[in-house]
C-alpha cells in the first residue's frame, strides 16, 4: 500500500507540471517551488517547533496552542506549514509563527530532504491532517508527533475491516489529542491508546481579543446589525426576502465566503441596489448605507462584536455549515440553514435554543423579523450562546500541560 500511495503522489505531481493551471491549482503548485528557499531562513542553531495545518480553519485551531508555545519557549523557533492556497496567502503577511510556507509533495525524497534540513523538535498535526510518507519519516527519525483536536467518527477509514494501513498511520503519532469521548472511544477499540480528551481549541480561540474596527462602529452607529458571514448564493437566495423588508433602524454587513470578482458581481445582483462594498466604502456616508458587503479577508470574526444578530452561511447547500463559534462568542443569536447535523455544536445550540435552523424563504423572513422585534429574545438567545462557548473552555491549557511533560 505504501509503494502504491507514494506512485500516485508521483504521478499526480507529474500531471499537474504539465496541466495548464490556473487560480489556486497553479498557487498549490507553484508555491511548492518557493519551499526549499524558505527554509533556508531556519537558523541552524535554533530548535524547530513545527505546527502544520490543511487550511485556515484549521490554523485557528491550531493557533492558540502555538501562541501558548511561544510564550513558554519564545527561544524556539516556530513553523507553520499549509497544504493549500488559501490558508497560506491569508496568514503569510499576518504570521504569528518565525516562518511561513507550504507543505513538500509527500513523497519519500522531498519528505525525508524537508525533515532533514528542519530537524524538528516536535511537530503538531492539527485536526485531520495524515500524510503517510511524512509520518512514516518522522517516526522513523524518532521525531514526536502530535494530533491536535482530531475528531473520529465510525464512518472514516480508520474503522473499516480494510482499514489496517491506515490504522497503522495513527499508531505512529506520539499523542493524539481528540476533541470528544466518542472520538477517544473509537481509537481505543482498534487499539491506539495514547489519547487525551481534551475538547476544541476553537473555544478558547473565540474568546481571545478581537480588532477595533472603527468602519463597524460608523457603519453600525445608532443602528442594529444582522452580520451574515460566510455566505453562499443558496444563502442569499433565502435570505433576499429578509434583506429586501429590513426595518428602519437596522442593517446588514454580508461577508460571502468567496470574494472574486465572478462571485462578488452575482452577489451584488441578488442584493439592492443601495448596497455597497467594503472596498469602495470611503466614497459613500457608511452611516447611511444599509447592506455592506465585505470583498476582503480577516474582518468578519471581528465583525461579530458590532453585531445584534447573526447569520451563519454554508448550511443551505452543501458546502458545509461555517463557523458559528466566534457570533456565540460575541453573545449573538444565530440563524442557520438545513443541513448542520454533522456539525456537533450546531446541533447543541439548536437543542439549548440560541441557534435557529431554517429551510426556506418564508423561515428566515419570520425568525429574523421576530429576533429583529424582540430584544429579550435575542438577549436570551446570546447568553445561551456565550454561556455554551464559556463551559467548553480550556483545550488549550490540556494540551499544553502534556506537551510540556513530554519536552
Amino acid at each position: 500500500m505504501q509503494l502504491l500511495y507514494s506512485f500516485v503522489v508521483r504521478l499526480v505531481r507529474g500531471l499537474l507540471t504539465f496541466i495548464p493551471l490556473s487560480g489556486k491549482k497553479k498557487q498549490f503548485v507553484e508555491g511548492r517551488k518557493h519551499i526549499w528557499n524558505d527554509i533556508k531562513k531556519i537558523p541552524n542553531y535554533k530548535s524547530v517547533i513545527w505546527m502544520h495545518c490543511a487550511s485556515l480553519g484549521e490554523y485557528e485551531q491550531g493557533l492558540p496552542v502555538l501562541k501558548s508555545l511561544q510564550s513558554e519557549d519564545p527561544d524556539s523557533f516556530y513553523l507553520v506549514t499549509f497544504f493549500s492556497p488559501s490558508g497560506y496567502h491569508v496568514k503569510k503577511s499576518h504570521q504569528v509563527a518565525d516562518l511561513t510556507t507550504y507543505l513538500p509533495w509527500d513523497n519519500r525524497s522531498d519528505i525525508r530532504r524537508f525533515i532533514n534540513h528542519l530537524q524538528p523538535a516536535k511537530v503538531l498535526f492539527i485536526k485531520y491532517e495524515f500524510w503517510p510518507n511524512l509520518l512514516r519519516e518522522l517516526h522513523k527519525q524518532q521525531v514526536p508527533t502530535y494530533l491536535i483536536v482530531g475528531l473520529f467518527q465510525s464512518h472514516q477509514v480508520f474503522f473499516k475491516p480494510w482499514g489496517g494501513w491506515f490504522r497503522k498511520i495513527l499508531r505512529g503519532f506520539t499523542h493524539i489529542f481528540v476533541q470528544d469521548v466518542k472520538s477517544q472511544q473509537l481509537l481505543h477499540k482498534i487499539g491506539i491508546t495514547q489519547t487525551t480528551v481534551s475538547g476544541d481549541t476553537r473555544f478558547d480561540r473565540v474568546q481571545q481579543q478581537k480588532q477595533d474596527l472603527s468602519f463597524m462602529k460608523t457603519f453600525v452607529g445608532d443602528r442594529k446589525c444582522i452580520v451574515a458571514g460566510s455566505t453562499w448564493s443558496q444563502d442569499i437566495d433565502v435570505l433576499k426576502e429578509a434583506i429586501d423588508h429590513t426595518p428602519k433602524g437596522w442593517c446588514w454587513l454580508i461577508a460571502p465566503h468567496e470574494i472574486n470578482k465572478q462571485q462578488l458581481l452575482k452577489l451584488m445582483e441578488q442584493l439592492p441596489s443601495t448596497a455597497q462594498l467594503y472596498t469602495t466604502r470611503e466614497k459613500h456616508n457608511l452611516s447611511q448605507i444599509p447592506v455592506l458587503v465585505l470583498d476582503t479577508i480577516g474582518l468578519l470574526s471581528s465583525c461579530y462584536q458590532y453585531g445584534h444578530i447573526a447569520y451563519v452561511g454554508g448550511a443551505m447547500g452543501g458546502s458545509g455549515l461555517h463557523n458559528i463559534l466566534e457570533p456565540a462568542a460575541s453573545g449573538l443569536p444565530i440563524v442557520i440553514g438545513k443541513n448542520y447535523h454533522q456539525f456537533p455544536e450546531a446541533v447543541d445550540l439548536i437543542k439549548k435554543g440560541g441557534v435557529i435552523s431554517i429551510s426556506t424563504k418564508t423561515d428566515a423572513a419570520k425568525h429574523l423579523n421576530n429576533l429583529m422585534q424582540n430584544p429579550s429574545e435575542r438577549g436570551e438567545k446570546g447568553t445561551v450562546n456565550l454561556s455554551y462557548i464559556r463551559s467548553k473552555a480550556g483545550a488549550t491549557e490540556r494540551i499544553i500541560k502534556l506537551l510540556s511533560i513530554n519536552a
